[in-house]
């Protein structure tokens, strides 16, 4: 199978700290690949120099077998790939329903110069609003965003990612802060996904990982040591020493 995202020997250093180590990884069509590592192991650093928010200092990253290493983030979303953030991205006080309209005009290439003629934009108005329902917040479509959780506010970014219509989605810790029950949310709504989207996952949530992922990748102080199904990663003994601890 031809590899949709492939990875070679991607370097990047900050002063004397090496964030990402020469890795390799290739992502196939379809496939839920989480990565996982302890903080401060280059995983943030890995996906944005893969969104083109950080440029690589050696190495190559190819996307359905064209060279992407230097194309600016805009650039790599116009081929087809998404990034949700750590940190929410939410304009707070537009409505839902604004948020995810302005993603299908950008995905549309309409203008940015107004947002009040694009509320008059059916089609913008009826995509934003099948991709609530799909993540099921489309009863909340004309509250402002302010006024949702932040459990509703990833499930936002993840209808806004949907809205882009992206090939590859790039998700940065999704789960982050969200509660047992928001949690449990999220990883059914991703499940749905499966097949639908290809996945890269990084998170720290490791019921979540082993719940989703197809293949697991390990990235320890900027460098891949294994990567493998769910149950190889469980039993690679340098994996347990390494991050997931003797049990």
């Amino acid at each position: 199978m031809t590899a949709l995202l492939k990875i070679s020997n991607l370097r990047k250093t900050f002063g004397g700290v090496t964030a990402t180590d020469d890795v390799n990884l290739d992502v196939e069509q379809g496939e839920l690949h989480a990565i996982i590592g302890p903080n401060g192991a280059g995983k943030t650093t890995l996906i944005s120099q893969l969104s083109g928010g950080q440029r690589p200092d050696s190495g190559k990253v190819l996307f359905k077998g064209a060279d992407i290493t230097n194309r600016p983030g805009y650039a790599r979303a116009g081929l087809g790939i998404t990034r949700s953030f750590q940190i929410t991205s939410l304009v707070m006080d537009m409505s839902v329903l604004d948020n995810v309209a302005l993603a299908v005009q950008a995905r549309d290439g309409h203008s940015f110069r107004f947002l009040r003629p694009a509320r008059g934009i059916a089609h913008l108005r009826d995509t934003g609003r099948a991709m609530l329902d799909k993540v099921g917040l489309l009863d909340r479509a004309d509250e402002p965003t302010a006024a949702l959780s932040h459990g509703e506010h990833r499930q936002m970014e993840i209808a806004i990612a949907l809205a882009s219509d992206a090939e590859l989605m790039l998700l940065d810790e999704p789960m982050a802060g969200l509660g047992p029950e928001e949690s449990a949310t999220m990883v059914e709504f991703l499940k749905s996904l499966k097949g639908e989207r290809t996945i890269l996952l990084i998170e720290h949530d490791m019921d979540a990982v082993f719940a989703l992922a197809d293949r697991i990748s390990v990235l320890v102080y900027g460098r891949i040591i294994a990567t493998g199904s769910p149950l190889e990663i469980r039993g690679n003994i340098d994996v347990q020493h390494a991050y997931l601890g003797e049990e």
